[in-house]
């Protein structure tokens, strides 16, 4: 494939969970989701998609023979992105609890962090976090931070297209995926966990959260709304931290409001992925 087709097609692959669509204020029924997964298992079948995200990672069986590489550590690769979505896109250890069906592209829908939260740490908070047509982040809310990586000496802008360069037209990519629940009263830094440095020529997260349990690494890819009813067709190696940080609501409001990517707001998520046929086997 021509260098420049590939660039459109990853960046519009990895901006897929930036998908924008009306809420319509109410959650559509479990049929619609049942036919998103039809058509995408009708989408893919025979086709030689490879394992798809996100899944339940808690449950290690899979049926995909597709198999790949796995990416080298985050050490030796350059981070390019960094975004978040409202709710958990995967599902487990202590993220969950169902979020309901949303509206059937990709926003109110997901998994929420299990564990209770004080009245301090859910205490309404004087600002608008996040806002979008979708709404905003406010305390208690769940969020599933991507920090992507790429084995190409990746640049730090607003394009997914910093993933690739001219050098590596097919890299290898890598998602640290950390949950996260929001707190109006203490809670992490989110500025500070999501700061970058150039570590032996090559932008690195060395603040990324080594408390959160044995990361779950599998066999995946690209995620995002847009994959509803579609396979994607890029390998990403998934480290998933099983437990949930509490991050400070107004350390993720200032990162909203200042940082190298031009986030500023919650994504969407797709839809858990459950076929066999489309999942890796966990080792």
């Amino acid at each position: 494939m021509p260098r420049r087709l590939l660039y459109v097609s990853i960046v519009a692959a990895l901006a897929a969970s930036g998908a924008v669509a009306e809420t319509g204020g109410h959650a559509v029924s479990d049929e619609v989701i049942a036919e998103q997964r039809a058509a995408l298992a009708a989408a893919t079948e025979g086709m030689g998609y490879g394992p798809q995200s996100p899944r339940d990672i808690d449950a290690h069986d899979g049926a995909n023979q597709r198999a790949f590489s796995s990416s080298p550590s985050v050490a030796e690769m350059a981070l390019c992105d960094i975004h978040f979505h409202e709710n958990a896109e995967h599902k487990g250890g202590s993220f969950t609890t169902y979020a309901g069906n949303g509206d059937g592209h990709g926003y109110g829908t997901g998994f929420k962090y299990d564990g209770g939260l004080t009245a301090g740490e859910l205490a309404p908070v004087e600002m608008t976090v996040g806002d979008s047509e979708h709404g905003d982040l406010v305390p208690g809310n769940t969020i599933e931070i991507h920090f992507v990586h790429s084995t190409t000496q990746a640049t730090l802008g607003p394009s997914l297209g910093t993933c690739l360069s001219d050098a590596i037209g097919n890299p290898q990519l890598r998602v640290e995926a950390v949950v996260a629940v929001l707190v109006a009263e203490g809670g992490e830094d989110f500025v500070e966990m999501a700061h970058i440095e150039e570590i032996d020529g090559l932008n690195q997260v060395p603040n990324l959260p080594t408390n959160l349990g044995e990361p779950v690494v599998y066999a995946g890819s690209t995620t995002g709304p847009g994959y509803n009813e579609k396979g994607s067709p890029f390998q990403v190696t998934w480290s998933v931290r099983p437990e949930v940080v509490k991050l400070n609501i107004a350390s993720v409001d200032a990162w909203l409001k200042d940082n190298p990517f031009e986030e500023d707001h919650a994504h969407g998520v797709r839809n858990l992925v459950i076929n066999p046929d489309l999942l890796s086997q966990i080792n």
